[in-house]
């Protein structure tokens, strides 16, 4: 038996349609102890970015994690999101997209990509 999970596969393929028809793609996130984004924007423990091209750069989308920069209020953001947290993603304009259930995959056995130490200059 397989225990190849199909939700990373499912995320990017809407991923893509998103793209693919002009459309934004938003991702739902329910946040875990795995999951760096801005905690300032986190609302009853989620949380939902914009995958558009013009929000972030440099997302990777793999089997167990997305990964991606993104601007928060203007301060640049690493921003790390295990798989099994993503609870659906989206199209902003017309909210067509997938829902996943909580638990429907297991965690990650691969421990998150390390954040880079933002350094601030004054």
């Amino acid at each position: 038996m397989n225990d190849l999970s199909t939700r990373p596969y499912l995320v990017r393929a809407i991923y893509e349609w998103c793209v693919d028809g002009g459309l934004t793609p938003y991702l739902a996130v329910s946040i875990n102890e795995r999951t760096f984004v801005p905690q300032a924007y986190v609302r009853d423990g989620q949380i939902t970015l914009s995958l558009g091209a013009s929000a972030v750069r440099d997302l990777q989308m793999g089997n167990d994690f997305i990964t991606c920069s993104a601007r928060f209020g203007g301060v640049p953001f690493d921003i790390v999101v295990p798989l099994d947290a993503v609870a659906g993603i989206f199209a902003k304009e017309t909210g067509q997209g997938l829902v996943f259930q909580p638990g429907d995959m297991p965690p990650p056995e691969a421990e998150p990509p390390k954040r880079p130490q933002l350094k601030i200059v004054k």
